[in-house]
């Protein structure tokens, strides 16, 4: 493998210079720089990116943590952040932690082994003792981190009392909620929500945990109707699971949204290319992961934020599983 100093050898010049002329850093003369260009090309050496990184103290890598990459979610922040990262040419080391402590301690080691710039996490189960002593920016994107971690999400519990507001106005008297894990934030508030909707208008609140996962909660929904065959709706915590229950409802041959109405939240391409189209909240999922991006980039460039904790809001979007 050819070395830098290989590469100085054939130049007739220092390793220092040949560094500068790899990081285009400090003065270099013309003649020497040509000299040099040509070394690289005629051993055709290709410069170690590690090495480069500790010389400029840039990797032009960032680490992102996510909780379930199969979650349809998931991907579509990946996609926003990259789009951005890209454009400054910045690599994204991905990293799927299936909410597991040690794998996400893991990875942020080999972040930190690998001089990553900064890293967007998604997490419930990091603690802020494992990452104050890290000396890299860091942006909470999905779930509020802590009051000193940047973070990008929405108001899960405001947005989603809109949803269940919205099927008790459609008619709905016997609501069933499909929850998350009870270790997920986005989950938990979601699912009070539900119950402080339901509690307020004096209805009663039918619950099933579906995991966030597509067959559990069709398992879950089967089972539920079992001993509340009187429910005629379904306000499922995430979009994966309304995809389960409407599942849930063929196997019952149940009609929706005649027999029974869903509403999902999220706002993921499921929801559209199940029949019928599932009502939804929609996240600006997109524009979520551009701006975790674009917050993460301006850290790591040394500037002072506007705003730390951005909160988006969704939007209710009516479609085949509601009545009119």
């Amino acid at each position: 493998m050819v070395t830098i100093k290989d590469v100085a050898k054939e130049a007739e010049v220092s390793v220092a210079t040949v560094s500068r002329v790899l990081n285009n850093q400090g003065y270099v003369g013309e003649d020497t720089r040509g000299k040099v260009e040509e070394a690289i090309r005629r051993l055709k050496y290709r410069p170690n990116n590690v090495a480069r990184s500790l010389f400029k103290k840039k990797s032009k890598m960032i680490g992102f943590i996510v909780p379930d990459i199969t979650n349809p979610y998931f991907p579509q922040l990946v996609r926003a952040v990259e789009d951005v990262t890209n454009k400054a040419e910045y690599t994204t080391f991905l990293c799927n932690s299936d909410e597991d402590i040690k794998k996400e301690l893991m990875y942020i080691q080999k972040m930190q082994e690998n001089h990553i710039d900064g890293v967007i996490i998604v997490s419930n189960t990091l603690q802020l003792h494992h990452l104050e002593n890290l000396d890299l920016p860091i942006v909470a994107l999905d779930r509020f981190f802590h009051k000193n971690i940047p973070s990008v999400t929405i108001d899960n519990y405001k947005e989603a009392r809109k949803a269940v507001s919205y099927m008790i106005k459609i008619g709905c008297k016997s609501i069933a909620h499909i929850k998350g894990p009870d270790n997920i934030v986005n989950s938990v508030l979601r699912l009070k929500a539900y119950e402080d909707e339901m509690r307020e208008c004096n209805l009663p609140a039918i619950i099933c945990s579906g995991g966030y996962q597509f067959k559990e909660s069709e398992k879950a929904m089967i089972n539920l109707f079992k001993t509340n065959p009187g429910i005629d709706g379904v306000f499922a915590g995430n979009d994966v699971m309304a995809v389960g229950a409407l599942k849930a409802a063929n196997r019952l041959n149940l009609k929706v949204p005649e027999d029974l109405a869903i509403v999902g939240f999220d706002g993921i391409e499921w929801t559209e290319t199940v029949s019928p189209e599932i009502t939804t909240m929609v996240q600006p999922i997109y524009q979520m992961g551009k701006r975790a991006a674009n917050m993460l980039l301006h850290l790591i460039d040394g500037k002072e934020l506007e705003d730390m904790h951005v909160v988006f809001k969704t939007e209710l979007t009516i479609r085949e599983t509601t009545k009119a």
